[in-house]
């Protein structure tokens, strides 16, 4: 299951068709009906796969707190749940408003809580995992997207609080991207700065963080609580 808003931004629907080859039916999560997560249910079952797409509204807690159990039912069960919800609003300290804040936050942090509260139920019937996908703004501060960077270092600190309360039976993980898909309104300059001070020397892609979550879905049997940051090495600098 990948619970995702903001179908340009999420690199975890970008990587739902490696994930099916393995074998697992997914479900998409698209608060509107866009053609991107279309395209991809549509490539998945031209492959063989089964994937079913859901619109649940993550900004409203009930609605995230009961998309797995509507999941599970569909499937009749649930292994993993991919929290992958995401918004970016660019705003400085003085231009972000309790308006803003609070659109930012529901999406980015407090949705990822309810999805997996409400997985509880099947994942421990399954031993399954959570993947939480955060970014690098959740490790480093972005002044000029404050409210995003906050709410997702909120995610790394989810992962780490989950995984505690949910051992042995549910790991929790996370997955940290740095530049894969920056934001539509970046200029070119901006993006040629990002190559210029990643160690790298290149932007990342959406199957760089789709390796990093096979990993976690097919090993990392003895991973918990860790953020894993695909990043180019940027933390590094």
């Amino acid at each position: 299951m990948c619970s995702g808003a903001g179908a340009g931004q999420c690199v975890a629907l970008l990587t739902v068709c490696a994930i099916s080859e393995r074998g697992l039916s997914v479900a998409i999560n698209q608060k509107l009906s866009t053609e991107r997560p279309k395209a991809h249910e549509r490539e998945i079952l031209d492959r063989g796969g089964q994937a079913v797409r859901f619109q649940a509204d993550l900004s409203d807690a009930a609605a995230a707190r009961e998309l797995p159990a509507q999941v599970a039912h569909r499937f009749g069960r649930l292994d993993v749940l991919v929290n992958s919800a995401g918004i970016m609003r660019r705003a400085t300290v003085e231009e972000t408003t309790p308006e803003l804040w609070d659109e930012v936050m529901n999406v980015n942090l407090r949705a990822y809580f309810f999805c997996a509260q409400g997985a509880l139920p099947a994942l421990r019937a399954t031993e399954g995992r959570i993947i939480n996908i955060a970014d690098l703004g959740g490790l480093e501060p972005w002044p000029g997207y404050i409210a995003h960077s906050i709410s997702k270092s909120g995610v790394v600190m989810l992962t780490r609080t989950l995984a505690l309360a949910l051992a042995p039976g549910i790991t929790v993980n996370g997955i940290a991207p740095g530049a894969v898909l920056p934001p539509d309104d970046w200029p070119e300059e901006a993006r040629d700065h990002l190559i210029r001070t990643t160690p790298l020397a290149r932007l990342g892609s959406p199957t760089d963080v789709a390796g990093a979550m096979l990993f976690l879905l097919e090993g990392g049997d003895y991973l918990t609580g860790q953020t894993i940051v695909v990043d180019g090495g940027r933390m590094i600098r």
